[in-house]
């Protein structure tokens, strides 16, 4: 969306790809899924740091974006989210899967009801379709979800009052992710982030929510790991 005009743009854009391959094509155990990789924990930090705190208040203050501030921001929101990829797909594909269906649970649940009830819009100026009663829903549907799944693996690794309260957030930085990618293609004045996947808004209209969900849910792992 930011174009690639600058030659500046194409070198970080390059770097950041490289960055994704390599943490790609890194062992497994390279990545060793525990809070003591500093570096890994930092990243995990910053990105929920980014999305919890910094990203309500440029929500709400719709701060401009572009050129290289654009592509930095791309990397910190990008990096770890491709990080968390490779480190939860290590974990196995359930973990990975797992988190993906809660997120298109919240996208489902978000859009029936906000269809059926939708009355009071919840961003007006950055994604009009949206409303408080699609957010209530995605976070009913969760938690609903999220039970279900919870009874049938006996999954015990929470306390239920603690595992609706993480369900709850896991649904709040989904729909936040989703928010700032409405807010990116305002501000760049496109309806869809690319033409590559017709009908479907662009690759970065699939993913959106999965870029803030997929580092935070991380990171909550880690530290799961470390209490244990």
């Amino acid at each position: 969306m930011l174009g690639w005009k600058s030659p500046s743009r194409i070198v970080l854009g390059v770097l950041g790809g490289a960055t994704c391959a390599g943490l790609s094509l890194l062992d497994p155990a390279a990545l060793e899924f525990r809070l003591g990789s500093a570096w890994i924990a930092t990243a995990y930090g910053l990105s929920a740091a980014f999305w919890l705190v910094l990203m309500p208040f440029w929500l709400r203050s719709k701060w401009a974006i572009g050129g290289v501030s654009g592509l930095l921001v791309g990397a910190v929101v990008l990096i770890p989210t491709w990080l968390a990829m490779v480190q939860l797909r290590a974990l196995g594909a359930a973990a990975l899967l797992g988190i993906f269906a809660v997120v298109w649970m919240a996208d489902i649940a978000a859009y029936f009801s906000g269809r059926a009830f939708g009355k009071h819009k919840l961003a007006p100026t950055i994604s009009p379709g949206k409303t408080w009663e699609g957010a209530i829903g995605a976070g009913i549907g969760v938690v609903v979800y999220g039970l279900v799944v919870r009874q049938m693996f006996d999954i015990q690794v929470l306390s239920l009052p603690l595992w609706i309260v993480l369900l709850f957030v896991v649904t709040g930085v989904s729909i936040v992710g989703d928010l700032f990618e409405s807010l990116l293609k305002r501000k760049a004045g496109i309806k869809d982030s690319s033409n590559i996947l017709p009908g479907h808004g662009g690759v970065l209209d699939r993913i959106d929510s999965l870029t803030s969900t997929l580092p935070v849910a991380a990171l909550f792992l880690l530290l799961l790991q470390r209490s244990a």
